[in-house]
């Protein structure tokens, strides 16, 4: 008898423990589940301005890392660690994708009538175009040592446009974000 009342004791004990890891478990679920009441309101970016500039940032870092692409390229031939013809045949992949790249982005700033920013864009848009209409856009490989300078120049004034529009991006879909969130 003595023996049947330790086994049905350990049995309660057992069970009372199984219990209260139950009831545990339960109160830290209930505790821990999201629900969309309990849960702070999430905005979304509904501002096209803020998407537009969101945009503007992605894409002028993206111009910003071809750029510097071109310039360590150049570095390399005027270091003779790359010879003509491998430059001219890898950067002549990248110059008009770069090209209308801008060109779309500084489109969408016309038609959004973003005017500050279009303004900013239009005069290397203008560059652009004026070196496409002459058929000087792509890079020669028997030239390439005689325009190194101008080509090495030419990347390191778009590398400081592309930067200087990055933060003004940056500034004006903050600022976007920021009065939507007032409102």
């Amino acid at each position: 008898m003595v023996r049947s009342r330790s086994r049905l004791g350990l049995k309660t004990a057992a069970s009372r423990y199984v219990h209260r890891a139950r009831l545990i478990s339960l109160t830290f679920r209930r505790r821990c589940t999201l629900s969309p009441s309990c849960l702070p309101p999430v905005r979304c970016i509904q501002s096209g301005e803020a998407w537009l500039f969101l945009f503007a940032v992605i894409l002028s870092a993206a111009l910003l890392f071809t750029s510097v692409f071109f310039i360590i390229m150049f570095s390399d031939l005027e270091c003779d660690y790359l010879n003509p013809i491998d430059l001219c045949n890898k950067l002549n992949q990248f110059v008009l994708p770069e090209m209308i790249a801008h060109a779309f982005m500084t489109a969408c700033f016309l038609l959004t009538f973003q005017v500050i920013a279009f303004l900013l864009n239009a005069p290397l848009l203008a560059y652009n175009v004026n070196k496409v209409v002459n058929r000087n856009h792509m890079f020669d490989a028997t030239e390439i040592f005689r325009t190194l300078g101008q080509h090495k120049k030419e990347s390191f004034v778009k590398l400081g446009f592309y930067l200087v529009f990055f933060f003004y991006a940056l500034y004006r879909m903050i600022l976007a974000l920021v009065s939507e969130d007032s409102a």
